[in-house]
């Protein structure tokens, strides 16, 4: 009789009060607007407790963006930009996670969805460790990071300069601090 090899399917979810979700964007072509989405979630489920089988679901909304400006956010809110009314939430969900050459780093492969554009994207993993809290929750922190290209999914407002180039660049540099606890 043969038996099969049965693995536990464990779901996790992000704890967004130890989690950021951030972001740089070139401004004058000297100095890094930042901000944050404040209102996400995430739910990923792994076979045991490796993450290199993860399967990710990730929801944020864009109307939670905060840039410490209320003008500039308001702005980002509008069809010139993210166009919430349209297109209220960005997604990613991870299909691919392999181990990189660095210990502890990962590269992830995802499909990221703004605007209603879907492209495939790499997110640069760094597994930071799991351990329990007080309250004998599993928790896993990871650093996350990538660069895109804006206009990719229709963001393209822009306003040249006097001096020459541009407001606003299109790259935008995506930085994650994730901290995840298992359900």
């Amino acid at each position: 009789m043969e038996t099969a090899e049965v693995t536990t399917k464990n779901k996790w979810s992000i704890d967004p009060s130890h989690s950021e979700i951030a972001f740089k964007v070139k401004h004058l072509a000297i100095s890094n607007v930042k901000g944050v989405f404040t209102n996400f979630k995430a739910t990923i489920y792994t076979k045991g407790d490796s993450f290199i089988t993860s399967e990710i679901d990730f929801r944020m909304d864009v109307a939670s963006i905060d840039t410490g400006d209320i003008k500039r956010d308001e702005h980002l809110k509008g069809s010139d930009f993210f166009d919430i009314n349209k297109h209220p939430q960005i997604t990613f969900t991870g299909d691919t996670y392999e181990r990189s050459e660095i210990a502890n780093n990962y590269e992830l492969y995802g499909h990221l969805t703004i605007k209603g554009i879907t492209k495939q994207i790499k997110l640069n993993v760094e597994f930071l460790g799991a351990a329990k809290d007080a309250y004998g929750n599993e928790k896993a922190d990871f650093n996350l990071y990538s660069k895109i290209n804006r206009t990719d999914w229709g963001l393209k407002w822009n306003s040249a300069l006097e001096t020459g180039g541009l407001l606003v660049s299109e790259e935008v540099i995506i930085s994650c601090e994730v901290q995840l606890v298992k359900q």
